[in-house]
């Protein structure tokens, strides 16, 4: 029988797992980086991300379903913007952490590297 402490802790590891998952695509990175700093139609979001509409609807529902992006209606349009600051947050760092490692990879200590690793044949 698990305790208490473990449940919980079980549905914290649970719960992250999941986000990670909704974020492991580029393309709805692409998307949370292209809404940062202002909402935008679907259409303005086609014109920035190099992707068909139907897979961008898919991307944007999957962000919307689970929290991280809100949306309305004007129109006959649909607006998204942010809604989860914090997994923007969490990306935003993650991904800007990734670049230094790609611009300088010499400037990160063994170990501490978020970017995975390559293998470079000789």
């Amino acid at each position: 029988m698990q305790t208490t402490g473990a449940v919980e802790q079980s549905r914290v590891f649970e719960l992250a797992a999941e986000l990670f998952a909704v974020l492991a695509t580029p393309m709805r990175l692409r998307v949370l980086s292209a809404l940062c700093e202002r909402e935008k139609s679907v259409n303005e979001l086609l014109l920035e991300i190099n992707t068909t509409q139907p897979n961008l609807s898919q991307h944007l529902a999957v962000l919307y379903r689970t929290g991280v992006l809100a949306k309305r209606k004007e129109g006959t349009q649909v607006i998204y913007r942010v809604q989860s600051e914090k997994a923007v947050a969490l990306c935003r760092s993650v991904c800007t952490q990734i670049a230094i490692e790609l611009d300088e990879p010499e400037a990160v200590p063994v170990g501490q590297s978020l970017a995975p690793r390559t293998t470079v044949e000789a």
